[in-house]
């Protein structure tokens, strides 16, 4: 398959309806499938979904609702060796996050554990499966190549009366796990080797999430796809590039048993990230050697670990809806994902002060023992959206790094002998700088404020050309900050012929924890999933697991650098 390598979004390069539409269009016009449009989700439940699940999830349910259709949500569980209620609970539960209900639509292959094995029987009974009683590497061995052809089974020519026998009897569990499986008769020299005879049930005695120890044998994941879309009445069966190979064999199935209904396939390409892995087996990997701390760590592109970040739903509904749907794989800029994320954060986190990294202010003519009370708007272009009393008192905390003893020319920020606004407060000016005389370390700063310029100006018009955030150092409360980056330093970690081993460009500064970190009171009441802007510093969210009254830990959702709105503007 072709791979791109532009980075521009379908959506943008092709306004307008995608392929996939486009083709409903048509169908719903020549009235096929009496005019129905049934799709489904169809999640293996042996993992956790992740953001490229979330380009399906919208697709799916988005053309049902668009066209006045249904959308399934069916686990294809047929390997409960991986599987497991976790899992389905969690699918279940990022679906409804992304905002889509499947009401009373939930299925499971496994719901249809009788038909398939029916469904096989009729395969046997029109001589088109038999039951091969070679080793698994005798299988592989067999299978051929590319450019050879693969050698008949010795036990192809069953009859199918032995055949029907030994299929029960697989299913009564008369022989052990890899002596027999059922495969398809199909054509051991077809050019696509996915036809060469592929396996339709196997033996595995293990225990199943849902049917318990009901079955031994279990179906293929081929061979149950198509058949459960059947059984549904699905119309339209859309799946990513990397299933258009097995095509061929979901419609050779369903012509060839009494199938009762005839979804078509139809393929689109799957999400590709920079800095991003989204291969199961290497997220797997990412979280059993300990490189993150879990399924939802922030870092990873599950949508647990996104939603644990801050990611809002409308921002991944409207990622996906600007990527659009494509016919050929591309890679998407990790850039246009945090646009998305800041522009709902925009307009619906509050504007809050916080400080980082502390250093401590003494405003040497404020009033001892005194305080006051500013109102502070949670939107500055938008007052009408509410506001907060932020206190204000002689000793403050700054953020250090808006601080230099000795700046460069382009250094605006606090320094000896400058002036300085403070957010929604007064002007102030460094007098003098306090150092341990230990270490040699800046203990706090002196300076002085103008009663004068309340509320950030002065009345005889002076300029200043930096406004600082600031908590009261009395009234400040006490809560840790993670500062996550990306996992990967470099933008395609899965680069075979770059990195023998993916995970050699982990980013090893990927999470700063920072625990002594300055917030203003109003953020006492912060409870788990809550949403803020930093002033200055950028969106953060209270964490989901850990935050509780008495020890709020905010995770950095996204910084105020937006590089994709930069580069559009260049564009």
């Amino acid at each position: 398959m072709e791979k791109s390598t532009d980075n521009t979004p379908e959506a943008s390069r092709e306004p307008g309806r995608d392929f996939i539409r486009e083709k409903i269009v048509k169908d719903i016009a020549a009235n096929k499938h009496n005019g129905r449009v049934a799709t489904r989700f169809p999640p293996e439940p042996n993992g956790y979904l992740h953001i490229g699940h979330a380009k399906s999830i919208c697709l799916n349910f988005g053309v049902a609702n668009e066209f006045g259709g249904k959308c399934n949500l069916r686990f294809d569980d047929t390997n409960p060796a991986k599987e497991s209620p976790e899992f389905v609970e969690s699918i279940k539960r990022d679906v409804r996050w992304l905002g889509f209900d499947w009401e009373n639509r939930e299925f499971y292959a496994s719901d249809y554990f009788e038909k398939l094995f029916n469904f096989a029987l009729e395969l046997i009974e029109k001589g088109l499966a038999y039951v091969d009683s070679q080793s698994a590497e005798q299988i592989r061995q067999n299978r051929g190549t590319l450019t050879e052809p693969g050698v008949d089974s010795p036990y192809r020519n069953r009859s199918v009366e032995e055949n029907r026998d030994l299929f029960f009897r697989m299913r009564a569990g008369e022989f052990e796990d890899g002596a027999h499986i059922l495969r398809a008769k199909i054509d051991m020299a077809a050019p696509n080797m996915l036809m060469r005879d592929p396996a339709l049930y196997r033996i595995r005695r293990v225990h199943h999430h849902r049917t318990g120890d009901k079955w031994c044998i279990y179906p293929m994941y081929d061979f149950t796809h198509c058949l459960s879309d059947s059984i549904e009445g699905i119309t339209h069966s859309l799946c990513t590039l990397e299933f258009e190979i097995n095509r061929e064999l979901y419609d050779w199935v369903l012509d060839r048993v009494s199938a009762p209904s005839r979804p078509e396939q139809t393929e689109f390409a799957r999400l590709n990230l920079t800095y991003t892995v989204l291969s199961k087996r290497k997220l797997i990997e990412l979280v059993e050697r300990g490189f993150v701390d879990g399924w939802d760590d922030p870092r990873m592109p599950t949508l647990s670990g996104i939603r644990r970040k801050g990611y809002p739903p409308e921002a991944i509904r409207d990622f996906c809806e600007r990527i659009g749907i494509a016919k050929r794989d591309s890679t998407v800029d990790f850039a246009l994902l945090e646009h998305c994320v800041r522009e709902a954060l925009n307009a619906t986190a509050p504007r809050v002060m916080a400080v980082l990294n502390p250093l401590k202010v003494i405003i040497e003519n404020y009033p001892q023992n005194s305080s006051e009370e500013l109102d502070c708007p949670f939107f500055s272009d938008d007052p009408s959206k509410g506001s907060r009393k932020v206190p204000f008192s002689r000793e403050l905390y700054i953020e250090q790094e808006d601080f230099m003893e000795d700046p460069p020319k382009k250094f605006f920020r606090l320094a000896p002998g400058r002036e300085v606004r403070l957010r929604y407060a007064y002007f102030i000016r460094c007098e003098k700088v306090v150092k341990d005389p230990k270490t040699g370390q800046i203990s706090h700063l002196v300076c002085t404020y103008d009663p004068a310029t309340k509320g950030g100006d002065a009345p005889d018009n002076r300029k200043v050309k930096a406004t600082l955030h600031w908590v009261s150092a009395e009234h400040a409360l006490p809560v840790t900050a993670r500062l996550y980056d990306s996992l990967f330093s470099d933008p395609n970690p899965a680069d075979k012929e770059k990195f023998a081993d993916f995970t050699s460009c982990i980013n090893e500064n990927s999470l700063v924890t920072l625990q002594n970190c300055k917030a203003e009171p109003f953020l006492a009441g912060t409870k788990p999933g809550d949403t803020v802007q930093f002033e200055r510093l950028g969106y953060f969210c209270a964490d989901l697991a850990d935050c509780r009254p008495g020890n709020i830990v905010f995770n950095r959702t996204a910084t105020l650098r937006d590089t994709w709105a930069k580069l559009q503007k260049k564009i």
